[in-house]
């Protein structure tokens, strides 16, 4: 895939990877990171699946809005995005999954279903991330 760049952020990462510090160079995001208490952090920071998600959410919504043009007004519509990372089985290192919820008040199951596929289709990170890792998408209404 060729990209035409009309945007490009930085960030630097300091510190142990999971345990120091992340930053923007334009400086809009500075960050302490600390591993989850569930991979045995603190807990007391950002990691990295959380940005992930995050970054997808807002990603994905703009896809949303793009696909559904004037047919649906996003306004009311949120995206869910959570990001899992365990033990990867077949290579023994780490790997992700993601689980995507399209929610869209006020839209037939069908529609929202459709747009939902097309959101996945347009978004950057969706194409990212296309046959290398486990991702599901539902929608509801609510």
């Amino acid at each position: 895939m060729a990209v035409e760049s009309v945007y490009t952020a930085e960030a630097l990462a300091t510190g142990g990877g999971r345990q120091g510090e992340a930053k923007t160079k334009d400086g809009a995001l500075d960050l302490t990171l600390a591993p989850p208490k569930e991979m045995g952090g603190s807990g007391d920071g950002v990691n990295p699946e959380q940005l992930f998600a995050t970054g997808w959410s807002a990603c994905f919504l703009g896809a949303l809005k793009n696909v559904a043009g004037d047919d649906y007004n996003t306004d009311d519509a949120a995206i869910g995005v959570k990001v899992s990372i365990g033990k990867d089985t077949e290579d023994g290192g780490f790997g992700l999954a993601v689980e995507i919820e399209v929610v869209l008040p006020n839209e037939d199951q069908a529609r929202a279903e459709e747009l939902a596929e097309k959101a996945h289709d347009f978004c950057p990170y969706s194409k990212a991330t296309r046959g290398n890792i486990d991702v599901k998408v539902t929608t509801s209404q609510d």
